[in-house]
């Protein structure tokens, strides 16, 4: 899971930030993050199809990937003042989770109706986004100053994750996959409203968190219905 670089304590500066940015600075932000979300979900879309041909080697090369991706993403925060570099570093840092989502879509594909599962995951993610996005225009409650609980509850879903590593448990492995679902569309409305609020430094902030819970909402599925699919069979 991408489960990165979340600053769950910005709630108490709601206020000076948005006193500090005019209603076009504001539209202006919302604008330039959304634009960095889609070419970020092209550039991951990118690394995914890149990286399917060479699944094995990704997964056996996992662990110095992975360190490289959180390598861009810890890089990614020193530079995204740096124009050019910036974005550099973030469609680089994109593009690995795209790559190391390859063995899970690979697996998927092994699947009797694999293409299918995972064009299903896919659409479910992209129905739960968008849901979660309007509600968080329309509705009335604040939900930014929800930081602490979200992020005590993202480090209960990794320590289950991390247990189940060694325990193995199918069961445990669909109960995470269900909650990160749900954390993650609270998610969506979390930083959706921060987003409005004017309230991430830069554009590329927000646009890494929405890709964020993008891409993990869409794993988790992908996992589910790959489990329930294939114990169809």
């Amino acid at each position: 899971m991408g489960l990165y670089d979340r600053d769950y304590a910005r709630g108490g500066s709601f206020a000076y930030e948005n006193t500090s940015r005019s209603d076009t600075q504001i539209i202006s932000f919302v604008k330039e993050t959304y634009k960095l979300f889609a070419a970020s979900m092209m550039a991951g879309a990118v690394g995914a199809y890149v990286g399917v041909p060479m699944a094995g080697t990704i997964a056996a090369y996992f662990w110095p990937l992975f360190f490289l991706e959180i390598g861009l993403l810890i890089g990614l925060h020193f530079v995204k003042h740096k124009p050019g570099i910036n974005l550099a570093v973030m469609f680089g840092f994109v593009f690995m989770t795209g790559l190391m989502l390859a063995p899970l879509l690979s697996r998927t594909l092994g699947m009797s109706g694999g293409a299918s599962i995972i064009g299903n995951a896919f659409a479910m993610t992209s129905v739960v986004f968008g849901a979660m996005s309007f509600y968080a225009i329309k509705t009335t409650k604040d939900f930014t100053g929800y930081g602490k609980p979200l992020m005590i509850a993202l480090f209960v879903i990794i320590g289950f994750s991390i247990l189940n590593i060694f325990l193995g448990n199918p069961m445990l492995h669909v109960i995470i996959s269900g909650a990160v679902v749900v954390l993650f569309s609270i998610l969506v409305i979390y930083d959706t409203q921060n987003i409005m609020n004017g309230s991430y430094e830069t554009p590329i902030d927000g646009a890494i968190a929405l890709y964020l819970d993008f891409l993990n909402i869409f794993t988790a599925l992908l996992q589910l219905f790959g489990i329930f699919g294939n114990n169809e069979e």
